[in-house]
């Protein structure tokens, strides 16, 4: 692993040193102050890192003198409590690295979520929906707010599509790596022989968009309305509040009919278009850094999956990490994602600092 110099250390602890000390002063316009608040939040964790990695690498040093003194007893607790050191200090050195890894400036957003039933008809919506649940809980667990913006039922239950924006602090740092195709594979309440079916949902998780990040000119805009309608096509509303909105450059479509006010619907419309805009343009800045694109969500086909759900065996497999647990209620119910998600930003680390250090 690259090790960190003590004058990168000193540079990272003496600039949080000094934005302390601006925040102090006082007299400082609003908008300074908020960007410096701003930069001390992003910079304090990185200090504290920073502070252990010195103190452990000082302390090395001290008990390293004391092995060569004069004192047998001495030496042989100094040697012990080195040994101590000796083991902290390379975890202590890693979790600086990670901190001062490049940061995904999208990280600290809300999300949108979007689920979609896949290959497998009313078993795929049926699976839609119990993603949907899964995401909702585990926002539940971690004290975020989760609304529903939009959803296409099913005739049997389930989802044929579904949009949720969550917000909280650091949600799509935690939901980015959960787009893909999920794959699921159980006996379905319908089937009498006992057959197990495969299906799949995908699933796409994007950083929410602010009105700031991206400019709509209506002129780019069609919007259309017309009557809501639910499951089987029946008419349930009796005035025209429906929306759809197309956005004429680009060809995307968003639909919103799930409140009774046409206002409503346009507003939610505009934000999912407006997530849905900010993502292309970052996609389109990832393929001009990385030379190629690489798609989020891919078809819907069982062969793209990135997880799969097997219920006879109770358990959940990422195949992107090759992580098997045996825990599919747990992490259906929300709880047990926790530790998917964290071996998957774990994963995404190591290879990152990989990455430099083969730079």
């Amino acid at each position: 692993m690259t090790q960190i110099s003590s004058e990168r250390i000193a540079q990272i602890e003496a600039r949080r040193q000094e934005l302390s000390a601006m925040m102090a002063g006082g007299d400082l316009p609003a908008e300074e102050f908020v960007r410096l608040s701003k930069e001390y939040a992003q910079i304090e964790p990185v200090a504290a890192a920073a502070r252990e990695v010195r103190r452990l690498r000082a302390e090395r040093e001290s008990l390293g003198a004391m092995t060569r003194d004069g004192d047998e007893e001495l030496r042989a607790m100094a040697a012990e409590e080195l040994a101590s050191i000796e083991a902290a200090l390379p975890v202590a050195e890693r979790a600086l690295a990670v901190q001062l890894l490049p940061k995904d400036s999208a990280d600290e957003r809300a999300a949108m979520l979007e689920v979609r039933a896949g290959t497998g008809g009313d078993e795929a919506a049926l699976f839609a929906g119990d993603l949907l649940r899964m995401y909702q809980r585990f926002a539940d667990e971690n004290g975020w707010k989760f609304e529903l913006i939009s959803a296409s039922q099913s005739e049997v239950g389930g989802y044929k599509e579904a949009v949720a924006s969550i917000n909280g602090s650091g949600v799509f740092a935690r939901l980015k790596f959960e787009s893909g195709v999920h794959r699921v594979q159980r006996v379905p309440a319908t089937e009498s022989g006992g057959r197990i079916h495969t299906s799949a949902a995908t699933v796409a998780v994007l950083p929410e968009a602010e009105e700031v990040d991206v400019q709509i000119d209506d002129k780019d805009l069609r919007i259309d309305v017309y009557r809501s309608s639910g499951p089987g096509g029946q008419s349930v509303n009796t005035t025209d509040s429906a929306v759809r909105i197309t956005h004429l450059p680009t060809g995307l479509v968003v639909i919103q009919q799930d409140e009774k006010s046409q206002h409503k619907n346009k507003a939610k419309a505009l934000k999912v278009l407006r997530t849905r805009l900010f993502e292309l343009e970052r996609e389109r800045l990832a393929s001009e850094r990385a030379g190629a694109r690489r798609s989020m969500v891919g078809s819907g086909d069982r062969s793209e999956r990135i997880r799969t759900y097997n219920f006879p065996q109770g358990r959940v497999t990422d195949h992107r990490i090759n992580l098997t647990l045996h825990k599919l209620p747990e992490i259906l119910e929300g709880p047990g994602l926790k530790e998917l998600t964290e071996a998957l930003i774990a994963e995404d680390e190591a290879e990152r600092l990989a990455g430099l250090e083969e730079g």
